[in-house]
């Protein structure tokens, strides 16, 4: 054992590679503080505990953000319409920040100038969790053993790192561990690595845990009334039985159970990491897959069209840095600022249907609404003149002209055939 150093908060999950790194962090002579962030995974915290203790942390922090993770990082997100390469509703990159932001707190009550993480050197985690700590504190200093040769040199594959733990009477599971890696939090679980990183391989059907099959969901859908008050769910009521959840971290659970009843919320894709590679990541998130479909349709209904249109193009901005672990940048608080601001008037109720996988919009509506029936009515002429449409539509048309004029040159008229030959050249 060496010398003792320094304390260092090590960001804690209790499975086998954070189990090893705090037993290797002793050995370096650090004193270990392990954090662990409830963010809503499935997890023996009290066990957690008792083995960060036996595997000689000093102390250990259980944090519940449960209420902060929603109200704070998920509801920015739902009122941006977040999405990464159209598609990942960016579960993990969201939770990321939310834990970094309590792993500071408690590096700052300990007098701590370290922390460690058990993230891998290929993955986004490390930037997520560093830059968050960075902007939290940029005197923070971080140990990554997973990028430091003296660690992944000793430790070059599983088989090493389970020798380790035995050599150390560190727990090591007694059933076989999945064979990908997982990573869960309130709004959704993500699975990659192991036999997922062929991207032809199609998912285990027992890989799911978030979700049931759709195929042998209810045949019964849920209709839901989603409210919303400045782009934020504010109540959520069950039509079919009446059951209501007010508070956001209620309104969250509940349809996370809702749409994990009906097979809502998985997806299966290849996206780009920031750090330069593309990776096959599965899934699942429920509430948050109900929720952006009825945010994009109360929205939709209620703000202006050119904003709109600006807002979707912060929207894509925020999505970006956020995945790519900026979320406490001053760009990314001048965006969340700026999508706040766009949510003011973003308020009323969407009705929606739940079942076999799919959120179907049913009818919404809003005190803020700029939807006129009569004004669009196709029975009614309204405060609407029809015969303004010509001058409307022949000045859309008069760069046509004059782009046809321009290419006209010297050779003819500018009108081809199904042979793509001009009329001159017919003639």
């Amino acid at each position: 054992m060496a010398e003792p150093k320094e304390t260092v908060v090590l960001a804690y999950s209790g499975g086998l590679d954070t189990s090893c790194i705090l037993v290797w962090l002793k050995e370096q002579g650090y004193t270990v503080i392990a954090f662990l962030a409830n963010i809503g995974q499935k997890e023996d915290f009290d066990a957690a505990r008792k083995k960060a203790l036996a595997l000689g942390a000093e102390k250990v922090y259980i944090e519940d953000v449960c209420r902060e993770f929603v109200e704070e990082f998920i509801w920015p997100a739902v009122q941006a319409n977040a999405l990464y390469e159209d598609r990942y509703l960016l579960g993990t990159a969201l939770a990321r920040p939310c834990i970094a932001r309590r792993l500071m707190l408690v590096a700052k009550e300990q007098g701590a100038r370290y922390i460690a993480h058990g993230a891998t050197g290929k993955g986004n985690d490390q930037v997520r969790f560093e830059l968050s700590c960075y902007a939290l504190c940029p005197s923070i200093k971080v140990i990554a053993p997973w990028r430091m040769p003296e660690f992944y040199q000793r430790f070059p594959g599983r088989r090493e790192l389970m020798e380790y733990a035995q050599k150390h009477g560190i727990p090591v599971p007694v059933t076989p561990k999945a064979p990908w890696s997982m990573d869960e939090n309130l709004m959704h679980i993500s699975y990659e690595a192991g036999i997922l990183e062929n991207p032809k391989n199609r998912a285990p059907l027992n890989l799911y845990t978030k979700t049931c099959d759709p195929a042998t969901s209810p045949d019964v859908p849920d209709e839901l009334e989603i409210e919303f008050e400045k782009g934020v769910p504010v109540k959520v009521t069950n039509t079919r039985n009446g059951v209501t959840h007010r508070s956001a971290l209620e309104l969250f659970v509940y349809l996370n159970d809702i749409a994990g009843k009906h097979g809502v919320g998985r997806i299966d894709i290849v996206e780009n990491r920031f750090v330069g590679m593309k990776s096959r990541g599965i899934y699942e998130t429920p509430a948050g897959t109900i929720l952006y479909h009825a945010h994009l349709d109360i929205e939709a209904f209620t703000m202006d069209r050119e904003v709109r249109k600006i807002k979707q193009g912060l929207a894509l901005k925020f999505s970006e840095l956020v995945y790519n672990g900026f979320w406490y940048s001053p760009e990314c608080e001048f965006l969340r600022h700026c999508i706040t601001r766009s949510q003011q008037a973003v308020a009323g109720t969407v009705h929606v249907s739940v079942f076999k996988g799919q959120v179907y919009v049913l009818g919404r509506e809003s005190p803020h609404s700029l939807y006129n029936e009569e004004l669009v009515s196709m029975d009614v002429q309204g405060d609407y003149e029809p015969a303004d449409a010509t001058g409307f539509i022949n000045i859309n048309a008069l760069r046509y002209e004059i782009c046809n004029d321009s290419r006209r040159g010297n050779v003819g008229v500018w009108s081809e055939n199904s042979t793509g030959k001009s009329k001159a050249e017919e003639e």
